[in-house]
């Protein structure tokens, strides 16, 4: 996969993509990551990138010009155009698997008080934002799209571990325990010591439905359950009515 991020501030990636995990897959050679400056495009002597918006109004606008030029150097007939912007899609696992299947993604990120509309409606493929509020630019949320994406991609991580995180299968995570046994007077779950697999993996699916149903029962709405792990949310949902 390659990855094209368009930016005001390419040098906020440099540590970033020599964080341990994003590193280690670039180094694997599933990933290559690359920023590109939009103010290399400017045809201003001052290399102006913003103008004052028609209309008036607070703050500056990022011009087409410079991001035009900027995405047409890049684009290929393969790439699917993103901008990362408060008025896009909610990001969420379906779309970071979705993604992780494209060749070519190009991340436009926005500053000030957004870009020239002309560029979103004929150059961007998909708008997308990593929650319901505002941010300064949107370098930030380009950061949470590579990681969660990249992480994705066949032979990244190993398969097993995926498969357990939160989202990945529509329900939350089972919660996780390491040494000490005993920590504070609180001990591990005993089952996770007995070595007995087949009743760790039924303790493991019934908090994760426990811990989907207390903290996002909304996410139980979306998923297709197995009929076992229906039983299972019937006898978490009546143990709390009983209490």
């Amino acid at each position: 996969m390659r990855i094209d991020v368009l930016t005001l501030f390419p040098e906020i990636f440099a540590t970033f993509k020599s964080w341990s995990m994003v590193g280690r897959i670039m180094d694997k050679g599933l990933v290559t990551i690359n920023e590109i400056n939009i103010r290399d495009f400017s045809e201003d002597k001052h290399r102006r990138v913003d103008d004052y918006p028609f209309g008036g109004g607070p703050g500056m606008i990022m011009k087409p010009e410079p991001i035009y030029s900027a995405i047409k150097e890049v684009k290929r007939d393969h790439s699917k155009v993103i901008y990362l912007s408060p008025q896009g899609k909610v990001f969420n696992q379906e779309l970071a698997n979705n993604l992780s299947k494209e060749e070519h993604l190009i991340l436009l990120c926005g500053h000030y008080e957004g870009i020239d509309n002309r560029i979103v409606e004929n150059y961007v493929d998909l708008e997308i934002s990593i929650g319901d509020y505002v941010l300064t630019g949107g370098e930030i949320p380009a950061m949470v799209l590579i990681e969660s994406i990249i992480r994705l991609l066949p032979g990244a991580l190993e398969e097993e571990a995926i498969q357990h995180e939160s989202h990945y299968n529509g329900l939350l995570e089972y919660p996780q325990y390491t040494r000490p046994r005993v920590f504070k007077g609180v001990a591990v779950p005993e089952v996770l010591l007995s070595g007995n697999h087949q009743k760790i993996h039924e303790w493991r699916k019934y908090q994760s439905l426990k811990n989907t149903y207390l903290k996002r029962p909304d996410l139980l709405e979306k998923v297709q359950l197995t009929d076992e792990e229906i039983k299972m949310l019937e006898e978490i949902k009546e143990s709390f009515r009983r209490k």
